[in-house]
Protein backbone atom coordinates (compact mmCIF):
# COMPACT_ATOMS: atom_id res chain seq x y z
CA UNK A 1 0.00 0.00 0.00
CA UNK A 2 1.43 3.23 -0.92
CA UNK A 3 -0.58 5.40 1.04
CA UNK A 4 0.73 6.23 4.81
CA UNK A 5 -0.28 7.77 7.55
CA UNK A 6 -0.93 11.99 7.40
CA UNK A 7 -0.67 11.69 3.28
CA UNK A 8 -3.54 14.32 1.93
CA UNK A 9 -5.83 12.08 -0.66
CA UNK A 10 -8.54 12.54 -2.40
CA UNK A 11 -12.15 10.24 -2.55
CA UNK A 12 -12.12 9.23 -6.31
CA UNK A 13 -15.59 6.97 -6.12
CA UNK A 14 -18.65 6.31 -3.65
CA UNK A 15 -20.08 8.46 -1.13
CA UNK A 16 -17.73 10.61 -0.44
CA UNK A 17 -16.65 11.51 -3.78
CA UNK A 18 -14.53 14.83 -3.97
CA UNK A 19 -13.43 14.99 -0.87
CA UNK A 20 -9.98 15.41 0.27
CA UNK A 21 -8.67 14.56 3.84
CA UNK A 22 -5.69 13.60 5.77
CA UNK A 23 -4.94 10.20 6.48
CA UNK A 24 -5.34 8.94 10.09
CA UNK A 25 -5.17 5.21 10.23
CA UNK A 26 -4.20 2.46 7.97
CA UNK A 27 -5.25 -0.87 8.21
CA UNK A 28 -3.19 -3.09 5.92
CA UNK A 29 -4.49 -6.46 6.63
CA UNK A 30 -8.03 -5.05 5.05
CA UNK A 31 -6.35 -2.85 2.30
CA UNK A 32 -8.21 0.15 4.36
CA UNK A 33 -7.62 3.80 4.99
CA UNK A 34 -9.15 5.90 7.96
CA UNK A 35 -9.58 9.30 6.80
CA UNK A 36 -10.20 12.51 9.13
CA UNK A 37 -13.99 13.79 8.44
CA UNK A 38 -14.77 11.72 5.63
CA UNK A 39 -17.11 8.07 5.74
CA UNK A 40 -18.63 9.48 8.53
CA UNK A 41 -21.05 6.86 10.18
CA UNK A 42 -23.27 6.40 13.90
CA UNK A 43 -22.04 5.34 16.72
CA UNK A 44 -24.78 3.49 19.16
CA UNK A 45 -22.53 3.22 22.93
CA UNK A 46 -23.95 2.18 25.55
CA UNK A 47 -22.89 3.26 29.20
CA UNK A 48 -20.78 0.81 30.61
CA UNK A 49 -19.24 1.98 34.02
CA UNK A 50 -21.43 4.37 36.23
CA UNK A 51 -19.72 7.40 35.35
CA UNK A 52 -19.77 6.84 31.68
CA UNK A 53 -22.20 8.20 29.30
CA UNK A 54 -23.46 6.30 26.76
CA UNK A 55 -25.29 8.03 23.51
CA UNK A 56 -24.82 8.01 19.84
CA UNK A 57 -21.20 9.14 18.25
CA UNK A 58 -19.80 10.02 14.79
CA UNK A 59 -16.84 8.42 13.74
CA UNK A 60 -14.94 7.81 10.77
CA UNK A 61 -15.27 4.36 9.19
CA UNK A 62 -12.64 2.71 7.21
CA UNK A 63 -12.24 3.13 2.99
CA UNK A 64 -11.21 1.00 0.69
CA UNK A 65 -7.57 2.07 -0.52
CA UNK A 66 -8.64 1.74 -4.25
CA UNK A 67 -11.46 4.40 -3.55
CA UNK A 68 -8.56 7.14 -2.72
CA UNK A 69 -5.66 8.98 -4.71
CA UNK A 70 -3.00 11.06 -2.98
CA UNK A 71 -3.43 14.65 -3.93
CA UNK A 72 0.75 15.10 -4.65
CA UNK A 73 0.03 12.22 -7.53
CA UNK A 74 -2.81 13.97 -8.89
CA UNK A 75 -0.82 17.33 -9.23
CA UNK A 76 2.71 15.67 -10.65
CA UNK A 77 0.23 13.57 -13.41
CA UNK A 78 -1.25 17.69 -14.41
CA UNK A 79 2.57 18.95 -14.29
CA UNK A 80 4.01 16.37 -16.42
CA UNK A 81 1.66 15.67 -19.54
CA UNK A 82 3.08 16.68 -22.38
CA UNK A 83 1.25 19.41 -24.54
CA UNK A 84 0.04 18.54 -27.85
CA UNK A 85 1.40 20.13 -30.98
CA UNK A 86 -1.11 22.24 -32.95
CA UNK A 87 -1.88 20.30 -36.03
CA UNK A 88 -0.97 21.89 -39.38
CA UNK A 89 -3.51 23.26 -41.31
CA UNK A 90 -4.06 22.03 -45.01
CA UNK A 91 -3.57 25.82 -45.95
CA UNK A 92 0.27 26.05 -44.84
CA UNK A 93 1.12 22.57 -46.87
CA UNK A 94 -0.10 24.25 -50.25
Amino acid sequence: MKIKVGDEVLVIAGSSKGKNGRVIKTLRKENKVVIEGINMVKKHVKPRNQNDKGGIFDIEAPIHVSNVKKISEIKEAKTSKPKKEAKKSKESNK
